[in-house]
């Protein structure tokens, strides 16, 4: 069998296939919400060609990725970690933000020639968390429930959230927490330790509106609440749900939905573009969507099944948490269940950073497949394993 014979036959096609589909259906879905604003003579628009680039990119570096046995990148995780720290803690002095949100530092600036592009360090920052606290998981081993190690691995848990929070990205920061607990729950951590986690929340809640949210920030949960008094804060978000609704079982047809076309519903092709799904493609649309991204992360966790450590399977957990998460959140904000805070859908959304991200983290589940593919699956709560730390 040939070289490329051999890399086919040990990459999971269909999880592959998954990913493809995604991005394919996102780009498509980011063209329709931009042709309105095409100049004369422009064929597609600005977002569209990052998009496309980026996943483009992102694809070959995941392949290259899924060559590199994962034990590898583990042992790499000082560079990860100190890479990923270093580009956020450079915001603080380059970065940028959106020009309504003169309190968000989130992107950094890159000129290729007279190009502009902007990266969004939180979306690398994600993946190195996954890798370093797995491989703190690892170390803490049967002593994982001893409250000394409870505690660092909660301070792991805490830093990048905080750091994120400091930059104004509270999107981000929600994601990291829930990608967090899912880990924690999956590492074996007991449950009395989640209720305590959860009551410590709802006690600190009112301190974390008051001393943590911004003005801006906590009209974005009142809105939901009084949005009538709200109108210029929830009008994002009702223009989406509008959308989303006009387009009821079947939708108005590709590229002829009248919100969509006429760019009625602001940042259509990121935070909402859900809502592009909903009015042109309806109800069926988007259940497709959800389908898909159902199918993608239970076959991120069939990989956390195979794999024969237990960092391999709490890598595929925290990717697939990550996933699970952002379309959560991101589904919520476009029904209006949820305030608005800036989540992109996984793979469909424009950004590139975000659809580049998705694809490095991609590409460290498929080593865990291509290096545990003859193994025999196994259950994917960890198993105690004995090591000098505490």
């Amino acid at each position: 069998m040939s070289k490329a014979g051999k890399f086919l036959r040990e990459t999971d096609i269909y999880m592959l296939f998954l990913c493809i589909a995604a991005s394919v259906a996102g780009i498509i879905a980011v063209y329709s919400a931009t042709r309105f604003s095409l100049e004369p003579g422009e064929k597609i628009s600005r977002d569209a060609i990052v998009m496309t680039a980026a996943v483009v990119l992102g694809f070959v570096i995941c392949l290259i990725i899924s060559a590199i046995d994962y034990e590898v990148i583990l042992k790499l995780w000082p560079f990860v970690a100190g890479a990923s720290v270093a580009l956020m803690l450079a915001l603080f002095i380059w970065g940028t933000g959106p020009t309504e949100r003169s309190d968000v530092i989130t992107w950094l600036p890159f000129k290729i020639g007279s190009f502009s592009i902007y990266f969004q360090p939180s979306e690398l920052l994600k993946i190195a968390f996954i890798i370093t606290f797995s491989v703190h998981l690892e170390l803490a081993g049967d002593k994982l429930d001893n409250i000394v190690n409870i505690l660092l691995l909660c301070a792991h848990g805490a830093a990048p959230t905080l750091l994120v929070v400091i930059t104004g990205d509270m999107g981000s920061a929600l994601v990291f927490i829930m990608i967090f607990a899912v880990m924690m729950f999956m590492a074996g951590i007991k449950l009395r330790y989640f209720i305590a986690a959860l009551l410590t929340v709802v006690a600190a809640f009112p301190l974390v509106w008051i001393k943590v949210f911004n003005d801006i920030q906590r009209d974005r949960f009142l809105a939901l609440i009084y949005p009538e008094s709200y109108s210029d804060i929830i009008y994002q978000q009702l223009q989406g749900k509008n959308a989303i609704g006009s387009g009821q079982l079947t939708g108005k047809g590709l590229f002829k939905g009248p919100f969509t076309q006429n760019g009625i519903v602001p940042e259509a092709e990121n935070d909402m573009i859900l809502s592009v799904f909903g009015e042109e493609l309806g109800f069926i649309g988007c259940m497709a969507v959800m389908l898909l991204f159902l199918l993608l992360v239970f076959r991120v966790i069939k990989v956390a099944q195979m794999a024969n450590d237990n960092p391999g399977k709490t890598i595929c957990i925290g990717v697939a948490a990550m996933i699970a998460s952002q379309v959560i959140v991101n589904v919520g904000m476009c029904l209006m269940l949820l305030p608005c805070i800036g989540i992109t859908l996984p793979f469909m959304s424009a950004g590139g950073s975000s659809n580049l991200c998705i694809y490095i983290a991609m590409g460290v589940v498929f080593s865990v497949y291509r290096f545990n593919k003859d193994h025999k699956p196994v259950d994917f709560r960890m198993i105690n394993v004995r090591t000098p730390y505490r």
